[in-house]
């Protein structure tokens, strides 16, 4: 059973910073992309940033300039970097590990049990 193990979440307010961990094996089956998702109550889950083994790198728009995902293939750790928080942002985060560089999430096939950040106003 492959494990993703997030970290990092809390409430802050709005302006303020986060920085999520995920820790997982950087290959699993041929699954080497690393990404984000979040899924609001009431809402489906969407791609926040994804990232290759390589470095290749997609955001979604709504984050672009806000955060910044990066990974440490040494430590098996992704990590997700949030900066000027809106309380739009406020949903659970999930690690995934997926088989392309993309933000939809049928291409994952690994998930995390999910880090909840909250954003007040």
């Amino acid at each position: 059973q492959v494990q993703l193990r997030e970290s990092g979440g809390d409430l802050v307010q709005a302006g303020g910073s986060l920085k999520l961990a995920c820790i997982g094996p950087g290959y699993i089956h041929g699954n080497t992309y690393r990404g984000w998702f979040r899924q609001a109550p009431g809402k489906g889950r969407e791609g926040v940033a994804v990232i290759g083994y390589g470095g290749s790198i997609e955001y979604a728009d709504s984050v672009k300039g806000r955060f910044t995902i990066s990974r440490n293939n040494a430590n098996d750790t992704v990590y997700l970097q949030m900066n000027s928080l809106k309380p739009m942002d406020t949903a659970m985060y999930y690690c995934a590990a997926g088989s392309a560089l993309s933000l939809n999430p049928n291409w994952v096939h690994y998930w995390g049990q999910g880090t909840q950040v909250t954003v007040s106003s």
